[in-house]
């Protein structure tokens, strides 16, 4: 299968999370990603988890899971000599992806005005906590201060508890998707008018964006947003529910829904119960519905009654923890797993482990995406993409020794 961004260049100078991954869902879609990273140290990444999780030092979990299918080149920018490999690997570029705090790559010497001269067709994205403009701009930031100040921890939890962040970062892999879909849409343009652009992505903003009614009725109805526990706000019976082995999670939305669902518990007179006639009754009856649900879920186990569910149109399913979501039939029909050697000993062909990655939630044509790809160590491609740039055997070694590379 031709990859949709087959052809396309993308300079991947970001670390950590965000901007990795959003170069990630770049390299399934067969873009050809080149990271670039720190000589010695590297994306710091590299170094998170790594000897819990591939026992392979540089190659973290984080690293492995964000960053398959990617050459690395190793760059001293604070060096001429690397500014200048720089300056050629812009030139050749479609596109450079990076996460850096607002300026630092301007005062590096590549402010947008200079990559833009070098290459007038470049689409570069910058993805930053805070945007580049604004008060907060020059701020730091990582994944939790951007749950805190977006107000999603403050709408997490228990009604009678505190703010709780979510247990994975989600306002990192928001602003890396963000990142990807809006380089997408300007590679498109591109094709029309052949000129490039510069993206601005801030993590602060794509994750109020992504919060759904949670901002929508605070902004539009004027409603003061609260936290519900495992209940959905909008509808009732939806949420969380105890069975005689596990929780359950059930959404019946509709009418029809609820009928059926008192029906298949063998409760039907809920239904004519003035508490719960309508969808406004049941939410403000919530408590009582759900005791007399849970009552009756008590007599079957989580995973029999998903099935019974399941058959009548009612959306539920069981709360699982992340390795028996991973485990899921459905998850390994869809291909959504795939396993790459992890190489290790500073040599491809050293000895390597191997890992799972995730691939992509897209299928191209009935097919998944997964990496073309096993992590990069760092630098390994450093001399192939500075041959492929012109340079000479004495010119590369000259590079290294001056530790620009």
């Amino acid at each position: 299968m031709v990859g949709l961004l087959e052809g396309v260049r993308v300079l991947d100078l970001t670390t950590i999370l965000a901007g990795p991954f959003a170069a990630y869902q770049l390299s399934l879609l067969g873009a050809d990603v080149t990271k670039i990273e720190l000589p010695v140290t590297g994306d710091l990444a590299r170094e998170l988890s790594s000897e819990s999780a591939t026992h392979i030092p540089m190659m973290g979990a984080s690293f492995v899971a964000q960053n398959c299918g990617k050459r690395s080149i190793t760059l001293n920018l604070k060096t001429e000599q690397a500014a200048e490999v720089f300056e050629r690997l812009i030139r050749v570029s479609d596109v450079l992806l990076e996460n850096m705090r607002p300026g630092v790559l301007a005062r590096l010497g590549f402010p947008w005005e200079r990559l833009h001269e070098l290459n007038p067709e470049l689409i570069y994205c910058a993805v930053s906590g805070f945007g580049q403009t604004g008060p907060f701009a020059g701020r730091p930031a990582y994944d939790q201060i951007i749950q805190g100040l977006a107000g999603m921890a403050d709408v997490t939890g228990s009604p009678d508890g505190g703010p709780l962040r979510a247990g994975f970062p989600i306002a990192d892999t928001l602003g890396g998707f963000a990142a990807s879909m809006a380089i997408c849409a300007a590679l498109a343009r591109r094709v029309v008018d052949r000129t490039g652009c510069f993206l601005d992505v801030s993590m602060l903003e794509t994750a109020l964006t992504a919060m759904g009614w949670a901002v929508s009725d605070h902004l539009i109805a004027g409603r003061e947003v609260t936290r519900n526990g495992n209940s959905n706000a909008t509808s009732a019976p939806s949420g969380t529910f105890q069975t005689g082995d596990g929780l359950l999670n059930i959404a019946a939305n509709t009418q029809t829904q609820f009928e059926t669902l008192c029906r298949l518990l063998d409760c039907a007179e809920l239904i004519g119960d003035p508490r719960f006639v309508t969808r406004t009754d049941r939410k403000l009856h919530r408590a009582e519905l759900t005791a007399e649900l849970e009552l009756r879920l008590a007599g079957r186990g989580a995973a029999e009654w998903e099935a019974v569910f399941a058959a009548a149109s009612i959306p539920a399913g069981r709360v699982l923890t992340v390795d028996q979501a991973l485990h899921q039939d459905q998850i390994r029909y869809r291909g959504l797993l795939h396993e790459v050697e992890v190489p290790a000993g500073g040599v491809r062909g050293g000895g390597h482990g191997a890992a799972v990655v995730l691939g992509s939630g897209v299928h191209v044509d009935t097919q998944a995406l997964g990496p073309s790809s096993p992590p990069p160590l760092l630098g390994e491609h450093t001399d192939a993409i500075l041959d492929t740039l012109g340079y000479s055997a004495e010119e590369i070694a000259e590079l290294h020794s001056d530790g620009a590379v």
